[in-house]
């Protein structure tokens, strides 16, 4: 494994995003681009598709270079394909930020893109089509983190680096390379998401994160030695994109509401209903990610049992279930008085107050009120105490 190569591919990854999204922020703040017509400029008013298309370059144009200068070793065939699904993605999700698709055609695209990833790496059949519909599950998956800042660029850095340590294990260059890249350039990302944050990655950097990570995972898998549990331990790696899922279709599921509607039902915007910061919101996705990859990782290396492989999975269940009590739909306050029941009969309305008789004079004129000033009206002698 070219050791060399993949760090300096990394370092590129990773000055080539800071360079950009320094770039890409000072632009967008000079031109008045993401603030209100006459409102004051925000520091996190940037269009997310010009902040997801940092991470977009960086991470593709350091993989590429580095694959060419043969830092992939013999996977540049396996990395090719990769980064060609991976840009395929990223347009699309360039796309969806300026103008929203339909999620049948979102689908096909991600699912044409894992295809030709899969294609290239040359994985047999029944490998590539499950394959495929691991890519396009986690790439989804991790298209709903981008729900807070910092959030998917941390969950997503975390997971980059138990995948990089499971490619190191086997030597494999170039799962090694894009997971080396992808974890430096969303470093450098992270730099300008953290709350309060100056850029977005938008479903651009959101999709070309998840299709990245997943793609990886299943050509890491694919050239796994028999001794190593990666059935067990690599699905791991993702679990918490997959339980924000989950927790978001449970939801949806159980108050009625349309399941690919978008909502604030995400694990970011519960834990902020019970009054955690942004901040700590990406802190403990990361702490969790974090503990879900060290233990994917170390079932991996042959350090654990298999089995232990469950405690992520079964973690997370509960912390779903937990969850799933914090309330995510507000209902809009009721106004105007409550219909009675069919068949009971309305309450009379209280009568309409009688009009004063106004005093008349000994001639049996109508009088009249003295001024609102408070002084006596003319003609009229006021009272002395």
């Amino acid at each position: 494994m070219n050791v060399l190569g993949i760090i300096a591919s990394a370092v590129a990854a990773l000055f080539i995003t800071v360079v950009l999204a320094k770039g890409v922020r000072r632009t967008a703040l000079r031109s008045g681009i993401g603030r209100e017509p006459g409102a004051r400029p925000s520091r996190a008013g940037v269009v997310r598709r010009l902040g997801g298309a940092t991470v977009v370059i960086g991470v593709g144009t350091a993989a590429a270079a580095g694959s060419a200068l043969g830092a992939a070793g013999d996977g540049g065939r396996a990395v090719t394909g990769l980064l060609a699904g991976a840009g395929i993605v990223a347009v699309l999700g360039l796309v969806h930020d300026v103008r929203p698709l339909g999620v049948p055609l979102r689908m096909a695209v991600q699912t044409a893109a894992a295809t030709l990833a899969v294609c290239l790496a040359g994985l047999s059949p029944v490998a590539g089509v499950l394959s495929v519909i691991w890519i396009v599950l986690v790439t989804q998956a991790f298209a709903l983190l981008d729900t807070s800042d910092g959030a998917l660029a941390t969950v997503g850095a975390v997971t980059a680096a138990g995948l990089l340590a499971c490619a190191a294990l086997d030597g494999r260059s170039g799962p090694a390379l894009l997971t080396a890249a992808l974890l430096a350039g969303l470093i450098g990302f992270l730099l300008h998401n953290w709350h309060p944050a100056r850029i977005r990655p938008g479903a651009s950097a959101s999709l070309f994160t998840g299709f990245v990570l997943a793609s990886s995972g299943a050509l890491i898998h694919a050239a796994a030695p028999p001794e190593r549990a990666a059935w067990a331990a690599l699905p791991v790696l993702a679990t918490v994109a997959l339980a924000d899922t989950a927790l978001v279709l449970a939801s949806r599921r159980r108050a009625s509401r349309p399941l690919l509607q978008d909502g604030g039902d995400h694990i970011t915007h519960r834990l902020r209903r019970i009054r955690v910061t942004v901040p700590g919101t990406a802190v403990v996705l990361g702490l969790w990610a974090g503990v879900a990859v060290t233990i994917g990782t170390l079932v991996y290396a042959g350090v654990l049992h298999p089995a232990l492989a469950l405690v992520p999975p079964v973690g997370s269940a509960l912390a779903v279930l937990a969850l799933l009590r914090i309330p995510a739909y507000v209902a809009p306050p009721r106004t105007g008085t409550r219909r009675p029941a069919h068949g009971t009969p309305a309450p009379p309305k209280p009568p309409a107050p009688a009009a004063a008789e106004p005093a008349r004079t000994p001639a049996g004129r109508p009088t009249v009120p003295p001024p609102p000033t408070g002084r006596p009206a003319v003609g009229a002698t006021a009272d002395r105490s």
